[in-house]
């Protein structure tokens, strides 16, 4: 078997060494260097050819979303960001996301070396998932905003139901969620979304969305309605629900054992539409590894609820849409570009 190729870029000597151990425990994987900068990277790149990229952040002479930016323009990769638990690290993430990076794991805060252990399936798993993936041109395609009408304001309540667009995601989600949402305009259904991020990233991941959305967007809080022009963004470590009562929908957010792997699973949310939404949901599963959120798209289709899969062919990974299509649970399957157009058809 082929093993993966891993070029490790860090400027801490310590980092690659800790990084490279890692690596090196996966029969599947293989490094192929090192380097403490992004110039030795790039001359690097060019002499070892590797799979995937291993980049941190902050590091001299040249920062690595700046590396990233001209890696994607002059040699796409797949490439897998280290960043810092922090609120500066939480937005770099998105941004490297963004300018195309496939995924991203978070450094410990505290003990790195203990909390490097506890990283070790995590690192290798999404280091493999990156070598599958296909390395698009990300280029964000926001609404204009001089045109278009004014955000709904956050007492626009509704008191009758109305339609929910439930969505989910896991690698390669966070750009393709934002593809969608920027294309739904002001007065679209309300839309609950579960992508695999870790705690503290989701709030800035709304934050940015926001800015970019004619709708309103924001990490879901517990009680929070359900409104049109609005989307709720599963916390991170937290399971999301969609509930009824009465007239009206809200979430709930609480702690429980990881489902599938996860928390927030996209199952757990589909399973909650399925439940209480029924015909007024439409479900949406894109790009991501595994198969979270395939059984909840089928009980969403068989209470009457519309559903789509994102396609191959635009997906970074083509593994939980994969998956929803195997059990016949996706309706329709398509493009990430005519998904939120049609979304918004099937909701009417």
């Amino acid at each position: 078997m082929k093993k993966i190729k891993v070029l490790i870029v860090d400027d801490s000597a310590l980092m690659r060494q800790m990084i490279a151990e890692i690596i090196k425990q996966d029969p599947a994987l293989e490094v192929v260097g090192t380097a403490a900068d992004p110039y030795v990277a790039r001359e690097k790149i060019l002499a070892l050819n590797p799979d995937v990229l291993t980049l941190d952040v902050e590091m001299p002479r040249m920062d690595g979303l700046s590396f990233l930016e001209k890696l994607m323009a002059g040699r796409p990769m797949p490439v897998v960001m280290l960043s810092s638990l922090t609120e500066k690290g939480c937005e770099t993430t998105m941004r490297a996301l963004e300018l195309g990076a496939v995924d991203f794991v978070t450094k410990p805060k505290l003990d790195l070396v203990e909390g490097m252990d506890h990283l070790v399936e995590e690192i290798t798993s999404k280091i493999k998932q990156a070598a599958t993936a296909k390395i698009q041109n990300r280029v964000l395609r926001a609404a204009p905003r001089a045109n278009s009408a004014p955000k709904p304001a956050l007492s626009s309540l509704i008191t009758s139901t109305h339609k929910v667009i439930a969505i989910g995601g896991s690698t390669g989600g966070t750009e393709a969620l934002m593809e969608v949402l920027v294309g739904l305009p002001p007065d679209s259904p309300g839309v609950v979304a579960v992508i695999h991020m870790p705690e503290h990233f989701t709030k800035s991941y709304a934050e940015r969305l926001d800015r970019h959305c004619q709708i309103r967007v924001k990490e879901a809080e517990d009680g929070d309605r359900i409104l049109p022009g609005h989307a709720l963004i599963a916390a991170g470590n937290f399971h999301m629900e969609a509930v009824r009562s009465g007239a009206t929908y809200s979430v709930r957010i609480f702690s429980a054992p990881p489902v599938n792997r996860h928390r927030p699973s996209v199952n757990v949310l589909f399973q909650s539409c399925a439940k209480y939404l029924g015909r007024n949901a439409v479900g949406v599963i894109l790009t991501g590894m595994g198969n979270d959120g395939a059984d909840g798209l089928l009980a969403m289709k068989n209470a009457g609820a519309r559903t789509i899969a994102q396609d191959e062919a635009s997906c970074v990974v083509f593994g939980m849409p994969r998956e929803a299509i195997a059990l016949d649970a996706a309706e329709s399957i398509l493009p990430l570009s005519r998904i939120s157009t049609t979304a918004l058809q099937l909701a009417q």
